[in-house]
């Protein structure tokens, strides 16, 4: 995460962006229902991330590797004329792994929490969606994701075909699905459970940062499914086909990653 591209510290505080990056990197563990290891950090010292801001930094990776049962193991510090954290973790496979390309022809689709919060948190703090009475935990939503490390491991336990996390959109990252499984996911945006004060199904499906879970399961363990994870919503089924395409009531819409405006 490179400061001004993917973090600006007039938004977020430092804490923020040290629990930001642990985040996203846990979170890949959580899209193949992994168990968290260790993490190594990386950090470039510079820019507005100066020797205080980086020690605010670590404390937010700390606080989040703790609540995670991580150990921060290991990892460098450069100084560099821009600041940057970079964050691997290591995983471990002690029951059943997801992967993407397992999805198959009359699977439904499915996705944990809600969807469209961090990207209406983005539009907030760009100035480009007024600040409701939800601003403030569409901010957070951006700032303090929450790898679903226990639904992820839940969800491959029950027998789940395949799983992503939804880092760039869910317009993208089903795709990426499909297309691995040679499939076509169909999602019904009526169907899509927003956040509070998401004022559309389009941001929702198209926003990046949720870093919710969706996943493909048989109709027939449907219901081992539910029972594993709680709030789960049904939004689309698996087709012939490659790939994923959004419908609603006005039929077909073409959706893109979002791409989050920094400037």
């Amino acid at each position: 995460m490179v400061e001004d591209e993917h973090f600006r510290l007039d938004w977020v505080t430092p804490a923020d962006v040290g629990h930001r990056a642990l985040a996203c990197a846990l979170s890949d563990l959580a899209a193949m229902g992994a168990d968290a290891g260790e993490a190594y950090v990386a950090l470039g010292v510079g820019g507005g991330l100066g020797s205080a801001a980086a020690l605010e930094l670590m404390r937010g990776a700390e606080a989040l590797a703790a609540s995670a049962q991580v150990t921060i193991a290991g990892g460098d510090v450069v100084p560099s004329p821009i600041g940057f954290v970079t964050v691997t973790v290591v995983g471990w496979a002690s029951g059943l792994l997801a992967g993407r390309d397992g999805a198959r022809v009359g699977d439904l689709v499915g996705v944990t929490g809600t969807l469209g919060g961090a990207a209406a948190g983005v539009e907030v703090l760009g100035g480009r969606l007024a600040r409701g009475p939800h601003a403030q935990a569409q901010i957070a939503r951006h700032a303090r994701p929450l790898p679903r490390l226990e639904e992820g491991s839940a969800l491959a336990r029950a027998g789940v075909h395949a799983m992503i996390d939804l880092s760039d959109g869910l317009a993208s990252d089903a795709a990426l699905i499909g297309s691995a499984s040679g499939v076509l996911l169909e999602i019904d945006l009526d169907s899509l459970p927003l956040a509070a004060g998401v004022p559309t199904a389009e941001l929702a499906a198209a926003g990046g940062d949720d870093y919710e879970l969706c996943f493909c399961a048989s109709p027939e363990n449907r219901e081992p499914v539910e029972a594993a994870v709680a709030g789960i919503s049904w939004i689309g089924r698996a087709v012939p086909g490659s790939g994923a395409r959004f419908l609603d009531a006005a039929g077909e819409h073409r959706l893109t990653a979002f791409e989050h405006q920094l400037g």
